[in-house]
């Protein structure tokens, strides 16, 4: 009577924490998740039109509307490239306005654009800025109102730098030409005259400033938010760090400073042999959260006739490994492949990366990439494997031994665990080593599971059927019968086709293993295929299939050396 109690109280329990999870966890997450998508595309295909002579007030014009307001105006300079479109507004001389030409809001080519910075004055302004702080307050620098002139051509590409300047109208001539390759990096360089017979010592800064606080995935293995490498160390900070500490400052040679999302990042890289101050800031405009992350370089003196000059590079696109590597190589930038959160097992995850984009590249899909990489994982760790489904398929065989003894000495525990140690000892049995292959296999699921949720080479990379974006759930669910009835169930009840195959091949397995010794443990155990059936199925589509392609391959190895063991299968 106890035993069923005890199994009723914990089948309870496994079901009061999955449907919490699914209630009080996902499906908000899903949802608001969803409501963020909707409003990024309301926004981004808002209508351009402005009617004649009309201006809307400061805050509250759409992204779109304004940026064309201000072309209309020659206030823009209009960036292309093959990987993004956008402008740099004339005034204060700012980057802020780009959408990543190869990334769309949903697996569809023909949807919007990701907006990746937008001007200040629209809903969730996000921009860069460069400029000068001189030491003597009294000497006019460009700011954030100023009107720079262009020269020359004014588009901004690959092969044409654009080129600003302005004069103060006291002696110093400021030159500002932002230069952008056929990816991501703007290399922003700033250069100052001193026409006038007073020396000055001005200070070079660049910043990025992001308005509101942005909606993030809410996944504790993942990081969003302010960051950056200061002497070789990484730094993470989350938005509720930032508002509780309001300004924290560091000194660094060399290193970056940025904003990353999950895919996305903006990030300041200064010259890496030069020192400079790098703070992180948060303020409230109204009802407002403002983040900035800014770094300053030490302050140059500027003769009469002489010319002073500073160079910073400005990261703004979608988080590539090979791009970063890239880039880390290319300008000696320290970390910078740490924008990625590839979290404790750094060691595994970014290896797993190369592995499967390698894979990729050779099988034309990221879905059969998975597949080919778990076969070599396994045939890695083949002999390992081998060794243990040897002695659980030796304890499956003595298992009516095993339950002679405990029958025997039912109202003796101490001499029924002594007689079972006799008997592992007598027949040579390890009860642990089963254990050994979960023990090693639970890294490399991590592992993977970051490589599938972080990377941006896994979203929305289609695999074969229903399935389109490897980095997302799958989108099917039994509960209308995988679409055959036109009715679109809660996330509760998202069971998707692969999460059920998951479930199956996990079933299977755990019927060839040995099973408990509690009865009241081998119910629960036969319970546990379902929970995480359920639980998996809000799991990125590619670890699903991951899973449940690898119990498959356990299955059958563990079925030959069953049959060489002379062990049945039941």
């Amino acid at each position: 009577m106890t035993d069923q109690r005890n199994l009723l109280l914990a089948i309870v329990l496994s079901i009061a924490i999955l449907l919490g999870f699914q209630l009080l966890y996902e499906a908000p997450r899903m949802e608001q998740r969803q409501a963020q998508l909707a409003q990024q595309q309301a926004q981004t295909e808002q209508t351009v039109t402005v009617p004649p002579g009309a201006t809307a007030p400061e805050g509250t014009r759409d992204r779109a509307r304004l940026i064309a307001e201000q072309h209309a105006a020659g206030q823009r300079v209009r960036i292309d490239t093959p990987s993004l479109h956008g402008s740099v507004n004339l005034v204060g001389g700012r980057i802020d306005d780009l959408t990543l030409a190869s990334y769309h809001e949903t697996p569809d080519p023909t949807s919007p654009e990701i907006v990746l910075l937008a001007p200040q004055g629209s809903p969730n302004a996000y921009f860069a800025e460069f400029g000068w702080v001189p030491e003597d307050r009294a000497v006019a620098a460009p700011g954030p109102t100023t009107e720079w002139t262009v020269r020359g051509e004014a588009t901004l590409t690959p092969d044409r730098p654009l080129t600003m300047t302005w004069d103060n109208g006291a002696g110093l001539e400021f030159e500002r030409t932002i230069s952008v390759d056929r990816d991501f990096m703007f290399t922003v360089v700033q250069r100052v005259r001193n026409t006038g017979d007073t020396a000055v010592r001005l200070l070079p800064y660049g910043l990025a400033s992001r308005h509101g606080t942005p909606r993030t995935e809410g996944f504790y293995i993942l990081h969003e938010g302010p960051l950056g490498v200061f002497d070789g160390k990484l730094l993470e900070l989350d938005y509720s760090d930032l508002r509780d500490d309001r300004t924290i400052t560091r000194h660094t040679t060399g290193g970056w400073i940025g904003i990353t999302d999950k895919y996305w990042l903006v990030s300041l890289v200064p010259d890496q042999s030069e020192s400079a101050t790098a703070r992180f800031l948060y303020n409230r405009r109204g009802t407002e959260d403002r983040y900035q992350v800014d770094m300053m370089g030490e302050a140059v003196e500027v003769a009469p006739g002489a010319t002073a000059e500073d160079t910073t590079r400005l990261f703004a696109g979608a988080k590539q490994v090979r791009l970063l590597d890239a880039y880390a190589e290319q300008y000696g930038i320290t970390n910078f492949d740490l924008a990625i959160d590839f979290g404790w097992f750094y060691f595994l995850t970014k290896p797993f990366f190369y592995a499967l984009d390698v894979l990729a590249g050779l099988l034309g899909n990221f879905g059969l990439a998975i597949l080919a990489f778990t076969v070599i994982i396994k045939l890695i760790f083949f002999p390992l494997a081998n060794k243990s489904y040897h002695a659980m398929a030796r304890m499956k065989k003595l298992q009516p031994k095993m339950q002679e003894l405990r029958e025997k000495f039912e109202n003796d525990k101490p001499r029924m665990n002594q007689e079972l140690m006799a008997l592992y000892k007598r027949e040579k049995v390890n009860p642990m080593a089963g254990c050994l292959p979960i023990l090693v296999q639970i890294p490399v699921f991590f592992a993977l599971y970051k490589v599938l949720f972080v990377s941006i080479e896994m979203r929305h990379a289609p695999f074969y059927g229903w399935i389109h974006d490897l980095a997302a759930p799958d989108p099917t669910s039994i509960f209308n019968l995988f679409g055959l009835i036109p009715w679109d169930p809660p996330a509760l009840l998202m069971l998707g086709a692969w999460p059920i195959i998951m479930g199956i091949t996990m079933w299977l397995q755990q019927k060839m293993n040995p099973a408990p010794p509690d009865p009241v443990q081998q119910k629960i155990f036969a319970f546990l295929p379902i929970v995480f059936t359920f639980m998996l199925a809000s799991f990125p589509a590619g670890l699903v299939i991951y899973w449940a392609w690898n119990n498959l391959l356990s299955v059958a190895q563990q079925w030959v050396i069953m049959r060489q063991d002379g062990v049945k299968f039941t």
